[in-house]
């Protein structure tokens, strides 16, 4: 048995991966795959990428290719979902705040710096047509620090996915202002260079496997109440983030890294671009 280490954040686009784990779909090609929750998102999950601490993670589009360019010997593997992040934006139930143009020249909770709350504030900010060089954070590493920052009053607003935290809306921790969605697929698969290197088939073999579950993971029956439950959402909520949400069995596209980049290097959180070769496996 192959022991691999993966990584992803704890939300509902990755239960999946979780049916596929349980049900023994990677058992039955010899491969023990571990995985690990990070509550804290694409920041530590890139960090864990570059220290060796896990081979592979199901991680946010911009945050990998921001890394990659700094020098993350990594690369995307392959697309994952397809569509859009829809981004909430939030404010404490008790703030004064009323409006996303309230906004300009407060400071916003990030889970940590080249996370995907960090990166998402900037490009909210420019498409607010905000000076974005003013922009002001608080770290707050998880969606409980962030509950406290605002709440405290430490920071003044959090983006985050709407669906995660929309049962902090219905409890009354948050009020939402909107949404930002991402102008690209949201999520992919990243692995390490030394992993791809060393383990070639036993990376195809884990592509084959999660594609089988995901091509067919909206027809599965009931399994709105099954996302509901395990994730403690509404029903109807969760049906309208299914019916948002695609999984992809492709690679990403040229065009969407070319934009990515574009988006990124406008934002000045990189100084350059990188070749799709040395982006993607």
């Amino acid at each position: 048995m192959k022991n691999i280490k993966i990584a992803g954040v704890p939300e509902h686009f990755n239960l999946p991966w979780h049916m596929a784990i349980e049900e023994g779909g990677f058992e039955d090609r010899g491969i023990e795959l571990q995985w690990t929750e990070v509550p804290e998102g694409t920041g530590k999950m890139c960090q864990m990428l570059e220290t060796g601490e896990t081979d592979l993670a199901i991680i946010l589009t911009e945050g990998i290719i921001k890394s990659i360019v700094a020098g993350n010997p990594v690369k995307i593997v392959q697309e994952y979902i397809s569509s859009p992040l829809l981004w909430g934006i939030h404010v404490g139930a008790n703030s004064t705040y009323e409006s996303i143009a309230h906004l300009k020249n407060t400071k916003t909770a990030i889970s940590r710096f080249g996370s995907g709350s960090h990166l998402m504030a900037y490009v909210n900010a420019q498409k607010e047509g905000w000076d974005t060089n003013t922009l002001q954070f608080e770290v707050i590493d998880n969606l409980d620090g962030a509950v406290k920052a605002l709440t405290g009053g430490t920071a003044d607003y959090f983006l985050w996915e709407h669906f995660t935290t929309k049962p902090l809306v219905d409890n009354g921790h948050f009020r939402r202002l909107g949404d930002c969605p991402t102008p690209w697929p949201c999520f992919v698969v990243a692995a390490t260079d030394d992993f791809i290197k060393k383990n070639p088939r036993t990376l195809n073999h884990i592509l084959e496997i999660i594609n089988s579950y995901t091509e067919e993971f909206k027809q599965i029956p009931s399994i709105d109440r099954t996302l509901a439950n395990r994730y403690e959402q509404q029903l109807e909520d969760i049906r309208e983030w299914l019916s948002l949400t695609e999984w992809s069995q492709h690679q990403i596209s040229s065009k969407n890294l070319e934009n990515v980049q574009r988006t990124l290097l406008d934002l000045k959180l990189i100084n350059k671009s990188l070749p799709v070769y040395e982006i993607i496996n």
